[in-house]
């Protein structure tokens, strides 16, 4: 099946890595024109340089001003809005609920939360100039199992899911489509840090934390930003043209967090 986006528009935030990095591959190759943020300058300006109908800007989304300024900045760019896709996030701290501080806690809700609440309510009205669109709304499997340790990840994550079948409800009749995806344990830097600290917090080995994310999985392995960005395009394409209001799994058939 080939999936079309000729003549899309997208905005993809923390688009210069990671699964945003091929998300934005993968809507360029399919014939849309992307406009990116992120926060590294060197993934930004390589991303810039391999992709192509791919531009961005430096952004740090925690800063509710220089959020505005990038949105702006990439209506200018595309000339209208048919995709958004949230996936700027934040790992937060990693510790027993009681020993979180306050102002950890509402930096990582602010990055992985109100960031997508804003881009929402800035994006909705040329989404509905464009005829209708799509939004895809990263969560996490933490949105959708306790996940012990990381209380204010888990609780931005669960609030994703929620936020997006309310708009969802909100805009239907629009034809503006917003459904969320719970990428799984996603091999690569990021997931090597939570790894890390967790091993640092429950005082065990790295390798055996590793493996006991694995173990957790049906298919007892990690999955890929690939796996993600193509469940992304998918929703986004006219395959999914159907689908909103959604939570779907890419996790390898996760049974839990540990």
């Amino acid at each position: 099946m080939k999936l079309d986006l000729t003549g899309k528009r997208a905005l993809i935030t923390a688009g210069a890595g990671g699964i945003g990095r091929r998300t934005a591959e993968l809507f360029s190759a399919a014939g849309a024109k992307v406009f990116i943020c992120d926060i590294d300058q060197d993934q930004l300006e390589d991303a810039r340089d391999k992709v192509p109908n791919l531009n961005g800007t430096l952004t740090d989304v925690s800063n509710k001003e220089a959020l505005k300024k990038m949105f702006n900045a990439a209506i200018d760019d595309l000339g209208g809005l048919d995709i958004l896709v949230n996936n700027a996030g934040t790992a937060g701290p990693t510790g027993p609920v009681e020993d979180v501080d306050f102002e950890d806690w509402e930096s990582c809700i602010d990055i992985n939360l109100t960031c997508t609440f804003l881009m929402t309510q800035m994006a909705i009205p040329y989404l509905r100039d464009a005829g209708g669109g799509s939004i895809v709304n990263l969560s996490s499997a933490a949105g959708k199992f306790g996940f012990p340790m990381r209380s204010p990840y888990s609780a931005a994550k669960w609030g994703i899911v929620g936020f997006t079948r309310t708009i969802a409800i909100e805009l239907g009749t629009d034809q503006i489509r917003c459904n969320t995806v719970h990428p799984g344990a996603v091999e690569g830097a990021r997931i090597d840090r939570v790894i890390k600290a967790k091993a640092a917090a429950k005082k065990v080995s790295e390798n055996a934390m590793r493996d006991e994310l694995a173990s957790i999985a049906s298919l007892k392995t990690f999955v890929t930003a690939d796996d993600i960005a193509s469940m992304i395009l998918f929703l986004c394409s006219k395959a999914g043209a159907h689908i909103t209001g959604q939570a779907l799994s890419v996790d390898g058939g996760l049974e839990g967090l540990v």
